[in-house]
């Protein structure tokens, strides 16, 4: 079994001391290819840095997280189109909005949303997509953009249906993490998968975050990895009523699809 982890933040600091341990247990785990998130201009060049180590296995996206939107000067916009440029780079992101911390203003979240969505047009490569408690201001942005890019995804959906139907009328895939697992706050989710199109759906980690709650035994931290993966799949296959092996083949070919990705070595 084959998985694709379209979303991992490997370049965060609780990595530094196991890194290399981190991806063997990946690739134990099936997890032939992962999609290394930006979350800044410093965060990108790191994925990219890691791309360079890892041809093969890592790939990155480019973009400035919505928390950090005030940072999206002239200056880092030209650095983003830069290393949009290089070998790696396969999404535009992590971009968008995030009303539930406001880290940022909204004015500034909206200004860098589409300075980056037109850096995507622009270059030809998908958008890697952020929302949290601002879907219509999100989806507003997004509609005005829409006609010239090349495709979406919404990175780690935890919303309503009225929200996945919007996404999904707009063309977008949609990426599913651990959330799934939560039995306090993902419940909702495990009803709502059943309704995305098996060509849109896509699993991701979000390690070092949202580690899966149903995993057996309990990981000792609580730092959630790439080697994980496997156990969203399965909660998504068991609440799709699919073959785990099947959903992995499925999701694997949309993310290897979307992104442009080489076959596994």
């Amino acid at each position: 079994m084959e998985l694709i982890d379209i979303g991992s933040n490997l370049t965060h600091e609780s990595f530094v001391g196991d890194f290399d341990a981190v991806l063997q247990r990946a690739g134990a785990a099936g997890v032939v290819q992962q999609i290394v998130t930006g979350t800044s201009v410093e965060a990108s060049a790191a994925a990219l840095a890691l791309h360079a180590r890892y041809p093969q296995q890592l790939f990155a996206t480019v973009g400035v997280h919505p928390h950090h939107a005030e940072q999206l000067t002239t200056e880092a916009l030209a650095s983003l189109q830069a290393l949009a440029l290089q070998l790696g780079a396969v999404a535009i992101g992590e971009c968008g909005l995030d009303y539930f911390r406001n880290f940022a203003p909204r004015q500034a979240q909206c200004h860098a949303f589409a300075a980056q969505l037109a850096v995507a047009a622009q270059h030809r490569l998908p958008v890697f997509l952020h929302q949290r408690d601002a879907h219509s201001d999100f989806m507003a942005v997004l509609r005005e953009h829409r006609g010239s890019l090349v495709g979406g995804i919404a990175h780690c959906f935890t919303g309503q249906r009225a929200e996945l139907d919007d996404c999904l009328a707009m063309g977008l895939y949609i990426g599913i993490t651990g959330w799934i697992c939560d039995e306090r706050r993902g419940l909702h989710l495990q009803e709502l998968v059943r309704h995305i199109p098996a060509d849109r759906l896509m699993i991701e980690t979000d390690a070092p975050y949202l580690l899966p709650r149903s995993l057996r035994p309990k990981p000792a931290g609580r730092r959630n990895e790439p080697a994980f993966l496997p156990e969203v799949a399965r909660v998504i296959a068991h609440a799709r009523s699919e073959d785990v092996v099947e959903l992995a083949a499925v999701t694997t070919a949309n993310a290897r699809r979307f992104f442009g990705l080489p076959a596994a070595a």
